[in-house]
């Protein structure tokens, strides 16, 4: 079994940036070259939303409320991928997660909290 743990949340003042990373349990390449990988937000009340996805090929896309501030990255050597937040607001605040997929297979981590005062 896949397990996918995050860390690097917290809280920080507007403006400023958190690095989140995402190691997974496996050591199999096939998994690790060959996942498409995501990050994914959920803010109280509200629906969980794509943050930022690389495909396995490494095409990179990002909601557009981040685009410009975030950056999404893998080391598939080191088994973890990466969300670099800079600039960050209040309305980035939310758990934040990790996703990777193969096919029919579908791992998540358990989050991160990300909070970001005014």
């Amino acid at each position: 079994q896949v397990q996918l743990v995050e860390s690097g949340g917290g809280l920080v003042q507007a403006g400023g940036s958190l690095n989140l990373s995402c190691t997974t349990s496996t050591s199999t390449s096939f998994f690790l070259v060959f996942s498409d990988m995501g990050w994914y937000r959920q803010a109280p009340g509200k629906q969980r939303e794509l943050v930022a996805a690389m495909t396995w090929n490494n095409t990179v896309n990002y909601a557009d409320s981040v685009k410009g501030r975030f950056t999404i990255s893998r080391d598939n050597a080191k088994a973890t991928m990466s969300l670099q937040m800079n600039s960050l607001k209040p309305e980035d605040t939310a758990v934040y997660y990790c996703n990777r997929r193969v096919g029919a297979a579908d791992f998540w981590g358990q989050g991160t909290q990300v909070t970001v005062s005014s």
